[in-house]
């Protein structure tokens, strides 16, 4: 079937649910789709579409459910392990704080921000013309707002190898070799635009790659489809390599920032938040699992 079109069963692994809850889906009215010759046949392009909408919608119910709560905010975007422990350490030193976060990938938070979904953006996004993150996508994803960027961190980001492959995998050369299973980020995150950006540097076709429409939304999620022997490759931070004990070969040192109205920088739990990523107590404690760098923390790189 061309790449452009799916069937049922193509769904189901597409969205990572039953083929049963396909045809629910289909009999209720709620996923895009056509019959042909008595098939039901999906246009990728549509799956994608109500994916997105999708998540808009969850984000909309989301900031209805924060609004209702005082001082509290909600981010979207990328996510790293570090976002969740910092989440969780704001809270335990300070009972009223409370930032909500919903991992949409980067392309998501900027897009969730411009139209007033999120208070925050996490992102990561490479422009390879610039060598810049985040700050040459804000007239394409942003176009209706004037946020300002701050760095939260550097993390280093790589291919998360299982150890059952780890002498076979030597790396972008080795993802074309059929042995090598793939599993994939989704698209619009900063990873996926880091993988295909490098993959059209090196000539390398996404179609050689067994796995490549394997996708999955967080960096935890990479490392458990390794860990659960579903893939033997994934990019991920080094963090995530550290905690679930996976070989890891270093590609880059990226820089991870937040995205928002210079107001909403200046709201106490906004700097509550940056103060607990910045203090001693807590850079000791992620020091436990390393590679990250706090040397540009609550810097507005960007205004």
């Amino acid at each position: 079937m061309s790449e452009d079109l799916m069937n049922t069963k193509d769904v189901s692994k597409y969205l990572d649910i039953h083929e049963k809850q396909v045809y629910l889906l289909i009999k209720a009215g709620k996923i895009p789709c056509t019959r042909v010759t008595g098939k039901w046949i999906f246009p990728k392009r549509l799956i994608d579409e109500w994916i997105q909408k999708n998540a808009q919608d969850q984000l909309q119910q989301a900031k209805k459910k924060v609004n209702k709560i005082e001082g509290a905010l909600l981010a979207a975007g990328s996510n790293d392990p570090v976002l969740d422990m910092l989440l969780s350490a704001a809270r335990k030193d300070h009972p009223g704080f409370n930032i909500f976060s919903a991992n949409t990938g980067s392309v998501g938070g900027l897009e969730a921000l411009n139209t007033g979904l999120t208070d925050i953006a996490f992102s990561h996004l490479f422009d390879p013309q610039t060598g810049d993150y985040n700050t040459p996508y804000l007239k394409q994803y942003c176009p209706d707002q004037h946020p300002v960027v701050v760095n939260m961190f550097y993390r280093q980001v790589g291919f998360l190898v299982a150890k059952t492959k780890a002498n076979i995998f030597k790396g972008w050369d080795s993802l074309t070799n059929k042995k090598i299973r793939f599993v994939n980020r989704q698209a619009g995150s900063g990873i996926r635009i880091l993988l295909d950006n490098d993959l059209k540097n090196r000539s390398i076709s996404c179609g050689d790659i067994a796995g490549y429409e394997n996708e999955v939304y967080t960096h935890f999620e990479v490392g458990l489809s390794l860990v659960s022997d579903e893939a033997d490759v994934g990019i991920a931070s080094a963090a995530v390599a550290k905690i679930l004990d996976l070989n890891f070969q270093p590609l880059i040192s990226e820089r991870f920032d937040m995205i928002l109205d210079k107001n909403t920088f200046f709201q106490p739990v906004v700097q509550t938040f940056i103060e607990t990523l910045q203090s001693e107590k807590f850079k000791n404690h992620v020091g436990k699992i390393g590679n990250y760098d706090f040397k540009n923390t609550g810097r507005i790189l960007h205004s």
